[in-house]
């Protein structure tokens, strides 16, 4: 295979790889292994070489998937997928549409490893089900069920409207204000009463273990880590195509919070501080 084959259809497969898989590092390690095969490979009989590769990614992510399935059980606190710099600050090109976001990931990561192939193949790279069926072992039958049943989980799980770019970028930037003047009326009235806060620590990193709920007592836990922590620098990112803030010690990165935005207000508010999961940003 060409190098300029390759680098053409390289984000597809990592794309691939990555909402299958949730995380950036195993991501990459599928796709050096799709790169290593397709090298070794006479792919001259090859019509559609992008749906090849593509497949043989799936096929290989939803090996990792189940065996990470086990891992995930025992992981301390609540998980959430290894965040994915995109826009301007990426390094690469990065197949980028609502379902990379985290908030899809989030709800993906509900569903079993064969509902969520069979949703990530179909709904986002439009594959027929007998080739569905072929990556999962199963007949197109069962890989139309499959994809119909994530579809509706998803569906029953992220109804909410999303906000724009600009209005999540606003919140952010204001709510990232009143933390530094420790303004909890304002922290209060960013978020909707009933939001929910969820950090992931991975026990390698201080992190509630369970999610909080509450607008108050959000923003007194936030409050209360702006004392603890005394952050140096602020700075919006995008992460998963969507703007997220970045938290900075003596220059080092010690917390990425993603958002989602109801009427306004901050109605999930996901703090990331395991450093492993980090690392790359």
């Amino acid at each position: 295979m060409e190098q300029a084959d390759w680098d053409a259809h390289r984000p597809a497969v990592f794309g691939a790889a990555y909402r299958i898989l949730g995380t950036v590092a195993e991501a990459e390690d599928v796709t050096q292994e799709v790169w290593l095969r397709a090298s070794a490979a006479d792919l001259s009989d090859v019509r559609d070489l992008r749906s090849w590769l593509v497949t043989v990614a799936a096929r290989a992510s939803y090996n990792v998937l189940q065996s990470a399935r086990v891992r995930r059980e025992s992981y301390v606190g609540p998980w959430l997928p290894e965040p994915l710099l995109t826009g301007p600050d990426a390094a690469e090109q990065v197949l980028v549409d609502e379902s990379v976001s985290t908030a899809m990931l989030v709800v993906m990561e509900r569903l079993s490893p064969s509902e969520r192939v069979a949703l990530v193949l179909h709904d986002v790279f439009a594959f027929p089900f007998d080739r569905i069926a072929e990556v999962l072992g199963a007949t197109p039958a069962a890989g139309r069920k499959l994809a119909s049943r994530a579809r509706a989980k998803v569906a029953a799980a992220d109804g909410r409207p999303q906000a724009s770019k600009a209005e999540t970028e606003r919140v952010l930037k204001a709510f990232k204000a009143a933390a530094d003047r420790g303004d909890l009326a304002e922290l209060v009235r960013l978020l909707h009463p009933e939001a929910v806060y969820v950090a992931d620590g991975g026990g390698r990193a201080t992190a509630a273990r369970r999610p909080v709920v509450g607008a108050e007592t959000i923003a007194l836990l936030v409050a209360r880590q702006i004392q603890i922590r005394r952050p140096d620098a602020f700075r919006v990112v995008e992460v998963n195509g969507r703007p997220a803030l970045a938290t900075y010690c003596a220059g080092a990165l010690v917390w990425l919070d993603t958002v989602e935005i109801a009427d306004g207000r901050i109605a999930e508010f996901r703090r990331l501080v395991n450093p492993e999961k980090l690392g790359h940003i």
